[in-house]
């Protein structure tokens, strides 16, 4: 597995040389973009909008429009200049308990390995969060960004969540929801007890991509010329207030069943 940054873990006068791997793969499925009539690619082309002509990859550079119409180019040595430190460094800047953190500032994750002749610094490290039951939050720069993230440990290794920053998270403000009412105090014992009659321990092994793998199936069908049948169709409609009851009560009978069928 090829790293995708090299740097180190700081904190106080401690420092632990590390790589960082992608600790996920894409899942989705990947489409080409093909020319109806004869199948051939489409390429994206990079056309310059002043000379309508397309523009070779060695001649794009990044520039920022400081005012309208002027831009200063970019080159990747300008961003090493910024601060070389903070390139290259994972700098912890606190430790807290996990659960003060709302999971909706969680984006991506990172396996952390440590570099030669760092292995009793990188276990030291985890070895203090697992006893501490704490995180380390700290800031780094990766693809010319600075990043909040947490360094927590994940089985034998430590790994790098990032976290969004709070300007990044949109408010609720402008997403409608109505005032509670109408909810019956018997309704609610109702929810509750489906609740409690779904609820087993959590295992991602149990949650699989059904429409990947449907996906593929009709992939794989109309390849070989087959005929393919219609799917599902409908569109969802919101529950009534006076269905509510009856449809809570259908469907823990319905859960009472599914469990019945499979434990006989």
């Amino acid at each position: 597995m090829r790293s995708i940054w090299k740097g180190a873990i700081s904190f106080g006068l401690v420092n632990i040389p590390v790589k960082l791997f992608s600790a996920s793969r894409a899942r989705e499925l990947k489409f080409k973009l093909l020319h109806k009539k004869d199948h051939s690619e489409i390429r994206y082309a990079k056309v310059c909008k002043s000379e309508e002509k397309e523009i070779p990859w060695e001649e794009v550079v990044k520039g920022y429009e400081y005012r309208p119409g002027e831009y200063v180019e970019m080159t990747d040595e300008d961003f090493e200049k910024a601060d070389i430190k903070k390139s290259k460094t994972i700098e912890i800047l606190d430790f807290v308990k996990e659960d003060e953190i709302d999971t909706i500032y969680y984006d991506n994750t990172y396996y952390l390995e440590p570099e030669k002749g760092a292995g009793n610094a990188y276990n030291l490290l985890r070895e203090a969060l697992i006893k501490s039951k704490k995180v380390a939050v700290g800031k780094f720069v990766f693809k010319t960004h600075e990043h909040l993230g947490v360094v927590k440990p994940y089985g034998k290794i430590l790994i790098l969540q990032q976290l969004r920053y709070e300007e990044e998270i949109v408010s609720i403000d402008d997403i409608n929801v109505p005032k509670e009412k109408d909810i019956s105090k018997k309704e609610v014992e109702m929810a509750l007890k489906l609740i409690d009659q779904m609820t087993k321990g959590f295992k991602i092994e149990n949650y699989k991509d059904t429409y990947n793998e449907e996906i593929k199936e009709i992939i794989e069908k109309k390849a070989k010329g087959m005929k393919l049948t219609s799917g599902k169709k409908g569109t969802t409609k919101s529950t009534k207030v006076h269905d509510i009851m009856s449809l809570l009560k259908e469907s823990l009978a319905k859960e009472k069943h599914h469990e019945r069928r499979k434990t006989a």
